[in-house]
């Protein structure tokens, strides 16, 4: 769904789509296991710079939701999670912000996103938003033991018979001068 901004000049647009799994690449170590649902209001906020200039920001508040198959950061076992978040976004034209002189960024202009030509994908919005309310590792429980680095099996299921990883003789030199300031 295209939110386009002569639309917005006239009025706010309210949204409830639906896209079905696949319809939104969330790239290949996650699947969509329910329809991604996404609900608000995108309206047009007009911001004057000067005397002769304004921008014309879109404000994107809602919620979506969905449920997602995910893999584990330490086993590799699947699990699914359930997702709900709320947004309130401003989106401004990409090259608005072009030409003014460097300035440290602030925690609001952090917040800003920028659309390009008449409007915005409200599936891209949506798409960061989703993403971002993942956790940067997934585990499927805090006391995971993950995989074995020698033989690759899941310690959670079954302790491997791997012996005891042999010491790196890089690290010898290190350990001989640690032995001895500790003596």
């Amino acid at each position: 769904m295209l939110i386009e901004i002569r639309e917005l000049e006239l009025h706010p647009v309210d949204f409830k789509e639906e896209f079905e799994p696949g319809a939104v690449d969330l790239g290949p170590d996650i699947q969509q296991r329910t329809p991604l649902k996404g609900a608000g209001r995108a309206q047009l906020v007009e911001e004057h710079h000067g005397k002769h200039k304004s921008l014309k920001d879109i404000r994107l508040q809602g919620q979506l939701s969905t449920s997602l198959d995910l893999y584990c950061a330490r086993c590799l076992e699947p699990l699914s999670q359930d997702i709900k978040r709320d947004f309130d976004l401003l989106y401004r034209p990409l090259g608005a912000d072009a030409g003014k002189p460097e300035t440290p960024v602030s925690s609001t202009d952090a917040e800003i996103g920028y659309y390009q030509g008449e409007g915005l994908l409200l599936e891209d919005a949506l798409r960061e938003q989703l993403l971002l309310a993942l956790p940067l590792k997934v585990i499927c429980r805090e006391d995971c033991k993950g995989l074995c680095p020698q033989c690759g099996k899941n310690l959670n299921v079954e302790q491997c018979s791997c012996a005891e990883p042999v010491e790196d003789p890089r690290w010898s030199a290190l350990k001989e001068i640690r032995d001895k300031l500790d003596h």
